[in-house]
């Protein structure tokens, strides 16, 4: 008995929180949450940054992203599973600095933007940090925000993205050198 009141009490505080974010998301009329997380890969810095720029494999370590089409060197289409459905997006690369960091934003659809940096920690260890906003839209997608859904993705996409790359024996599949606004 006193296990289902703990249980019951746990969920109704849950619910309370869950019904306070939604709130204030919508309250302030601004549906964006951020996420940053980062993952250790044992490769050097140019091979993790060379392997991120392969935009079109990232289905094999992205849950739910079903294709990535590079459209020239700034601009790809997305294909991806959300919320249980399937949502398209446009995005630009708006800086492309080698061994450094790419940025982007959506130019279409799902509102994204955000940077992925690259941190050399030794000569065989890179630090990847991953930094994105993004709007969720409908009630599905601000729940599942509200309970971390997005963030815990981001660290299962990321964790996978070590596998593939070190599961290759740290030899990215591809590379892009180029570099897109710097001044």
């Amino acid at each position: 008995m006193l296990g289902r009141i703990v249980t019951l009490a746990a969920v109704a505080a849950g619910g309370v929180m869950l019904s306070k974010k939604l709130r204030k998301n919508g309250e302030s009329g601004k549906k964006t949450s951020v996420i940053e997380d980062s993952v250790e890969v044992n490769v050097p810095v140019s091979t993790a940054y060379n392997q991120w720029t392969q935009f079109e494999e990232f289905p094999k370590f992205m849950k739910g992203v079903n294709e990535v089409r590079q459209l020239d060197d700034t601009h790809l289409y997305w294909r991806a599973e959300i919320g249980g459905k399937e949502e398209e997006w446009d995005a630009e690369i708006t800086e492309q600095v080698p061994d450094t960091r790419i940025a982007w934003r959506s130019t279409s659809g799902i509102k994204n933007d955000g940077v992925v940096s690259f941190f050399e920690i030794s000569d065989s260890v890179t630090r990847v940090v991953v930094k994105m906003e993004y709007g969720p839209k409908g009630f599905i997608e601000e729940i599942g925000d509200a309970l971390g859904i997005v963030k815990l993705r981001t660290t299962g996409d990321l964790k996978r993205f070590k596998e593939f790359l070190e599961n290759r024996g740290g030899k990215e599949t591809g590379a892009w050198r180029g570099s897109v606004g710097q001044h």
